[in-house]
């Protein structure tokens, strides 16, 4: 049974098709569909007929969302319109224009829309979906696949405008360098999809669509929370249709859960999230659940990226209520036919949620976690106290001084966080582990105090398959402060029954090497971050394969020097025995395999 604060992501999300007349069906598409995989191909083999090689001949789709089915208005990703202009030239890297509608597209374009026809909505919005919704998608789920699951409809839009959001552009281009190598579609895609997709100028574009008729009578619209309010490590849910139009019998408005990684940029208006989507998601939606409300956040930019070959395995978003400042501001620009019509379009009530609780385990992780720089490298790190860092040897190289950098949380007006500037300490690396040893650690006492550090509580315990997160400056290092990943704790490694590697599905990067393993529920220190997965024949890189030491192999040694200063009990890490040497070698003894490629 679907959880209903999630219903209503689930009927906000649709596909959106753009294409030339001669490429579709000229019968507009408003009858309902159900999801027998035969009838719909048959009643819609050209709505999912492959694009072509050349840009205008083919379909081109993505995701969008639904932010008044009372209208009838989707926003959605606008680069499956690039295709379609008239004039040649890019008319999207030009800071001037401001806003495109359909005159500057070719007059046979045609928009489609699919999404879920709901069978009943509570009038009042807030109130979310009746039961009866719930019991009816309780029922259509348990009945045999040759029935009905999901009622659809497909109806033609027409454009309203196509406008950037300059925020999302500026905050982007500071983050994202190109001489960082960063790339936000696969080889693939590029030539699927045509030349445009490497031109990331696309990104912060954004289509308005007007559906031919309204989708209920009910006043019904979309809440959305102000993206300054959002706090990192925040629960998130992406709604997106993998693969757009391609059989959306299955895909359409897949739901993924993750966490807010990070933000970047003027109120966060760049969000990143560690929910997992695919290739056509873009335009779907990024949603957060408070007090029994589901609230929009952010629209899908792209799915995939990479950094030098390197895949991150994060999703980019841009805020919601960005987007939604710059429509109002563009439409003093439009025709007046267009204006009319948004002169109606309240989008949305705006949420300011009282956070009077206190910080979750991923808010008091952030505020110990700093970013250790050797000068050729970062890493990150973990406050033990006031004054001592937990990081890895190779984060330190063979140096006996290194910079430590933190940003302390704040809380502003008592509701949202703000970060302060860095502050810089020098730091005299104390202790690292052979390079020998299987245990890559080391500790820095710092010159100066960091106050107003809470010291970690360290875990006793493991239970395979609990709520992890890691925090640490991966990938993006002190652009945008630290970044939150999560998933589970895969596995625990023991020898002799004492474990001596965790495995986790969180996401981590090069720079994350030293951050804290902690637990998502209790909020308690369950290991070092040592590193992700390489494989060494090919040169793929694994995020969500990584491994962490435990703070159980270290416990004893950091009890000691709290109390008495003393460091030879850290020494026993250069003492581990074969066993161990080989768990982290990620091999067997040579005599009995061959030697692994990891």
């Amino acid at each position: 049974m679907i959880k209903q604060h999630l219903v209503t992501a689930g009927f906000s999300g649709c596909v959106v098709t753009t294409s030339q007349a001669q490429a579709v069906s000229p019968v507009q598409r408003t009858k309902y569909h159900n999801t027998s995989s035969n009838t719909v191909e048959n009643e819609n083999k050209h709505f999912y007929q492959t694009a072509s090689k050349s840009e205008c001949d083919g379909q081109w789709s993505c995701s969008g969302v639904i932010v008044d089915r009372t209208l009838g208005i989707v926003i959605c990703q606008g680069a499956v319109f690039f295709p379609f202009l008239k004039k040649s030239g890019n008319y999207f890297a030009d800071s001037d224009r401001t806003v495109l509608i359909a005159d500057d597209f070719l007059s046979d374009l045609v928009i489609q829309v699919e999404c879920p026809l709901e069978p009943k909505i509570n009038v009042k919005y807030g109130a979310g979906f009746s039961n009866e919704i719930l019991e009816h998608r309780h029922e259509l789920e348990n009945v045999s696949m040759s029935k009905p699951q999901t009622e659809r409809i497909q109806l033609q839009a027409r454009l309203l405008m196509l406008l950037p959001c300059p925020e999302f552009q500026m905050a982007f281009s500071r983050l994202f360098k190109k001489e960082d190598g960063w790339v936000f579609s696969s080889e693939e895609e590029k030539k699927e999809y045509g030349e445009f997709q490497k031109d990331l100028a696309y990104l912060h574009w954004f289509a308005v669509l007007s559906l031919q008729c309204p989708l209920t009578k009910s006043s019904y619209k979309m809440d959305i929370m102000e993206s300054s309010m959002l706090v990192k490590g925040s629960t998130v849910f992406a709604c997106g249709s993998p693969f757009g139009s391609f059989y959306p019998d299955i895909f359409l408005n897949t739901i993924s859960k993750g966490v807010l990684s990070n933000t970047a940029g003027n109120r966060n208006v760049v969000l990143l999230t560690d929910a997992r989507c695919l290739p056509g998601s873009e335009g779907g939606g990024i949603f957060l659940s408070e007090q029994g409300v589901l609230h929009l956040v952010g629209i899908i930019v792209a799915p995939l990226c990479w950094k030098t070959n390197e895949w991150v395995g994060l999703t980019l978003a841009c805020s919601i209520s960005h987007i939604i400042e710059n429509i109002i501001k563009a439409s003093d620009r439009a025709n007046i036919a267009v204006k009319s019509q948004l002169a109606n379009l309240q989008l949305g009530n705006r949420s300011f949620p009282n956070r009077k609780k206190g910080p979750g385990p991923a808010e008091r992780m952030m505020a110990a976690v700093v970013l250790v720089d050797s000068g050729q490298a970062w890493g990150s790190g973990v406050l033990l106290n006031r004054k001592v860092v937990l990081t890895c040897r190779h984060v330190v190289r063979d140096l006996s001084k290194i910079f430590v950098k933190i940003q302390h949380p704040r809380i502003t007006s008592g509701q949202h966080h703000t970060y302060k500037r860095y502050q810089t300490v020098t730091g005299r690396v104390v202790f690292s582990t052979q390079e020998s040893s299987p245990y890559d650690i080391a500790l820095v006492e710092l010159d100066e105090a960091f106050p107003g550090i809470p010291e970690p509580v360290l875990a006793s315990g493991y239970c395979t398959g609990e709520d992890v997160c890691i925090v640490g400056f991966g990938a993006f290092g002190e652009l945008c402060g630290p970044s939150v990943t999560s998933g589970v704790l895969s596995a625990v490694i023991s020898v002799d029954n004492v474990p001596v590697m965790l495995q986790t599905s969180c996401a981590v990067h090069g720079g994350s090497s030293g951050g804290p393993l902690f637990s998502a529920q209790s909020g308690e220190l369950l290991g070092i971050v040592a590193s992700n997965t390489k494989d060494n024949c090919t040169g793929a890189t694994y995020p969500h394969l990584n491994f962490s030491i435990p703070i159980t192999v270290l416990q004893t040694a950091i009890q000691r020097y709290r109390q008495f200063g003393d460091l030879r009990s850290f020494g026993e890490l250069n003492k581990a025995g074969h066993r161990v040497h080989n768990v982290w070698r990620l091999q067997r003894a040579p005599e009995k395999v061959f030697q692994s490629k990891l």
